[in-house]
């Protein structure tokens, strides 16, 4: 159900979308707009152009036409970090980590990015710590403090990624796959801790995600992608009973 708060005004807005690589068209023509404290869910086929439509929201990618608008800013082609800098992060599929470093040390690094990196030093700043232990508290990672992520299972690093992420504050989150990786005891558990803490911050969520069950646990609203384009869009109970979908969303659900 989507929030009964929910304002009128997006806060991400994609009009219009195009991007081909050689012959294949990622986006054609996509208009999709994020309303601020909810969960979207993008699903499809491989190669629907999911995660070529984040790398163009967090300026990886720059689209041949379109716009995107942040806020009611456009942001279309913006260099990721300025992005990042306004208020979108980004977990990715394979988690971005410092597998040498420990738990609480990729915490830390993040939260010292966010701040500049000539504040880096010393990176134990009280106040750094602090910060750092509530996301760890947050996100469940408190017995994985003192582990190096080498050493840890998928489901701790997705949920570090998505710490690091939060460490910059944003007002959007962009997750690629959350539970790709993480064993089907895992998943739930890794789902129910990152949504609460997506909802205790205030973070709107997009993510692409493969599990249906996980779609229709955790989404508001669910958007079908197909040959770069938006299928349908609606609510889970609705979007995932929809024949076309059914029949074109093939070998989607694990």
């Amino acid at each position: 159900m989507l929030p009964q708060n929910r304002s009128d005004k997006p806060l991400l807005e994609a009009r219009d979308l195009h991007l081909r690589f050689g012959g294949v068209t990622a986006a054609a023509g996509i208009n999709l707009k994020v309303y601020p404290g909810e969960f979207l869910a993008i699903i499809g086929p491989n190669g629907a152009g999911k995660s070529t439509f984040l790398n163009i929201c967090t300026g990886y990618l720059r689209p041949e036409r379109g716009q995107v608008f942040l806020e009611g800013r456009e942001i279309t082609g913006l260099p990721p970090r300025t992005i990042a800098n306004m208020g979108v992060a980004r977990a990715f599929q394979i988690p971005q980590l410092f597998t040498d470093k420990t738990v609480e040390e990729n915490l830390l690094l993040a939260l010292a990015a966010r701040e500049g990196f000539w504040r880096w030093l010393p990176l134990r700043a009280k106040d750094r710590v602090e910060e750092g232990q509530r996301l760890l508290r947050a996100l469940g990672l408190e017995p994985f403090a003192s582990f190096a992520v080498a050493e840890t299972p998928e489901g701790v690093r997705k949920l570090l990624d998505v710490g690091m992420a939060l460490a910059l504050r944003p007002k959007l989150l962009l997750l690629d796959e959350p539970t790709s990786g993480v064993s089907s005891e895992e998943k739930l558990r890794v789902m129910d801790t990152l949504v609460q803490a997506l909802r205790a911050q205030g973070v709107t969520a997009v993510f692409v995600e493969h599990d249906m069950d996980v779609v229709r646990r955790y989404a508001d609203r669910v958007a079908v992608w197909a040959e770069g384009k938006i299928m349908v869009e609606g609510e889970p109970g609705e979007v995932l009973k929809d024949p076309q979908v059914l029949a074109t969303v093939v070998g989607v659900e694990e």
